[in-house]
Formats: C-alpha cells, structure tokens, sequence
C-alpha cells in the first residue's frame, strides 16, 4: 500500500497523506488515526451489498485548526509543504484521481495543468481569520521527492 498512500511526516507531525488514484482494495480503509479531526476513508463494495441506513449522534467536537481534502478530478497540481514557521520543505505533484489530506504545516499549490478539483474542510468558514498568507518558495529550490 506504500506505493498508492505516502504520509509527509515533519519532525513526527503529519503534514498530508496522499492517496493515488491507483489505490484500489476491497472494503473499507481508514487512511488518518482516530484522534484526527478530518476523517478519510476508500469503500470498495461489490453489487448487492447493503449498508445499514443510520443517522449520526451529535457528538461535541473542538476543532484547534482547519484540514482540508483535495479530490483531483483532472489536471495536475504542485503541493508545497512548509513547516508552521513559514519555511518550505518539499513538494508533490498530484494527478487526475488523486486525494490529499492537509492535516498541519503549511501549504501551497501551482497549478500545472488545468485542473478541476474538489475541496472538503471543516466549517463554519472564518474567512481571512482563518490562515495566514506567506511569500512562496522560490522555484528554484523546488524539491519533488516521489
């Protein structure tokens, strides 16, 4: 599963987990630990089989900081990842199909090729309280480790 899921860790703290569009199990599979206030899952369920109707408890949840999910549908996109001191460590470039988890650090895109995708994060929207902007690396010190 390595090849398909890659956590980017920063001094022990997860920075993203990115899940390849190649990824492909039967069942269910949890990519981020229980303490994570962004959950994200694969389901892989053949015809026929059948999920319980439910509905959720409320439940009283303290969110400290804002994680996103970024569904590729098409395109190619640059993510760069920077430590919460602003300074820039490493870079992945993401396809059509891929999913990303921005969980801590800093982050910050170029889009390579026309790119459609979707963004899922916690709410409600606090607007420019909600980050802080910062000057890109300079692209010459790029560093795509995959």
């Amino acid at each position: 599963m390595s090849e398909v899921v890659e956590r980017i860790l920063h001094d022990n703290d997860l920075l993203a987990i990115i899940i390849s569009g190649r990824f492909s199990e039967p069942g269910i599979h949890f990519f981020t630990p229980d303490d994570l206030s962004q959950q994200v899952a694969y389901m892989c369920h053949p015809a026929g089989k059948e999920i319980a109707p439910h509905v959720h408890n409320p439940v009283p949840r303290e969110v400290h900081y804002t994680q996103e999910v970024l569904f590729i549908r098409r395109g190619v996109l640059r993510v760069d990842f920077y430590d919460d001191r602003r300074n820039y460590l490493e870079s992945r470039t993401l396809q059509g199909g891929d999913t990303i988890l921005l969980a801590s650090g800093g982050h910050g895109f170029e889009v390579l090729e026309e790119v459609e995708m979707i963004e899922v994060k916690q709410g409600p929207y606090a607007g420019e309280h909600d980050k802080i902007r910062f000057e890109a690396v300079d692209k010459r010190l790029l560093k795509d480790e995959r």
